[in-house]
């Protein structure tokens, strides 16, 4: 057993930090970039990478004409491009006017300028210019609705775009006839650019009547205008628009690639490595009890002298809220994880998000063990009573286990990693 495996804890969080690491625009973007083309250029983007983005791009190209606008705390210094920060999940006011001022540098361009559009995980409630008829507030409301409904982020995006007039390719046909090449970091199972920060410089052909009905299926009540707005055609770009013909979306970084980093470390520290998917999806105490199962049966056919056995898992996890605690999927699918195991030997898990937020709150995520129940316990606290409330960050920091990063400047999603070590002879 290796140094890092003696105290499960650090090997489980060198992991996700690696996972971090190369998933930083400042490794991965330059390599995407075109030499600087002559003419104008200007930048714009949104997401919580944005700001690091911007930086690897005036590290390449120099001081650059911009706006992008990223998540409060996740700003960066530039020399050219205006870095606005605004709320995220829930959008505001700043998101608003920097969305309109963006619109506003982009119409003026023509034929033979260039911009560079740099799109991360975030960027769907960065991005904020409601439909016709639609106030800030209601798109707020909407929007804490979706995020409170356990409906996937595929479903929450389609809803998003046909009530906006930045998303699902408005963006790039906002800038129309320039010329456009759009980096993305990609926050969404199966990395579809159509659905990174709700597609703003992508073509996207679902309707106004798959909106209504993901509205009707996640019970999600929306007032009048927003059923107003879906009852019309909406200003969504549909693929092979000639405005879309002039732009390039690459995706530049993606949750496989930090899995497969994890997976190299941990293999150096001597384990045994077992992907179980970067695209998970659902509910995360459910996902939380299969990977309970799968864990138990692994643990079991362990013997002394075996390597530790790491499972790895990427995607993104939803909460169905019916509590009134404070606490988002990662750490969610922690709880429900050592409730399911309770207490099994030598079987430890952390669970993050590679952004540094988890739900709403400025935390990661967490770490958990066989003893992280009776820690609990002793304390007074019932872990069951904090999962049906959705209090787990209330839960995590009680017991001292939640993973606290701060800003991360990228965003690939979800990070899971149960570490099964083998009994001792």
């Amino acid at each position: 057993m290796t140094q890092l495996t003696k105290r499960p804890q650090d090997l489980l969080r060198a992991l996700f930090d690696r996972a971090v690491e190369v998933a930083d625009p400042m490794r991965s973007l330059a390599r995407f970039l075109p030499d600087k083309p002559p003419g104008r250029v200007v930048v714009v983007g949104a997401g919580k990478a944005s700001a690091r983005m911007a930086e690897a791009v005036e590290a390449a190209w120099g001081p650059c004409e911009g706006l992008v606008i990223t998540r409060y705390g996740y700003a960066r210094p530039c020399r050219g491009i205006e870095i606005v920060e605004a709320a995220h999940p829930v959008p505001d006011a700043a998101g608003l006017a920097a969305t309109a001022r963006m619109l506003d540098l982009l119409g003026g361009l023509g034929e033979g300028d260039f911009v560079l559009a740099l799109i991360s995980g975030g960027a769907s409630a960065l991005l904020v210019a409601p439909a016709e008829g639609v106030s800030l507030a209601e798109k707020q409301a909407v929007n804490a609705a979706l995020l409170a409904s356990g409906a996937p982020i595929d479903k929450m995006n389609t809803l998003r775009k046909h009530l906006s007039r930045v998303k699902g390719g408005q963006l790039a046909a906002a800038a129309y006839p320039a010329r456009m090449l759009a980096l993305m970091i990609s926050d969404v199972p199966g990395d579809d650019p159509a659905f990174i920060g709700s597609g703003p410089t992508v073509g996207d052909a679902t309707t106004p009547e798959e909106a209504r009905a993901i509205l009707a299926r996640w019970n999600i009540a929306v007032p009048a205008s927003v059923t107003a707005a879906l009852a019309r055609p909406t200003g969504v770009i549909p693929p092979g628009d000639a405005r879309l013909a002039r732009v390039e979306n690459r995706v530049i970084a993606a949750p496989a690639q930090s899995l497969e980093a994890a997976a190299a470390l941990a293999q150096q520290a001597g384990c045994t490595v077992r992907l179980l998917g970067d695209a998970l999806e659902g509910e995360a105490r459910a996902v939380a009890a299969d990977q309970a199962r799968q864990a138990r049966a692994l643990a079991a056919g362990l013997r002394p002298g075996d390597p530790p056995l790491v499972l790895l898992s990427g995607g993104e996890l939803t909460v169905t809220r019916r509590g009134d605690g404070v606490g988002g999927p990662n750490a969610e699918f922690c709880l429900a994880l050592a409730i399911a195991l309770d207490g099994a030997a030598g079987i430890h898990a952390l669970a993050c998000d590679t952004d540094g937020v988890d739900g709403a709150a400025e935390v990661a995520g967490a770490l958990i063990g066989p003893e992280t129940l009776a820690a609990a316990r002793a304390r007074g606290i019932d872990p069951a009573a904090r999962l049906a409330a959705n209090d787990a960050h209330g839960f995590f920091a009680a017991v001292g286990s939640q993973v606290i990063t701060g800003p991360t400047l990228t965003n690939v999603n979800d990070f899971r990693a149960v570490l099964l070590l083998p009994p001792v002879a």
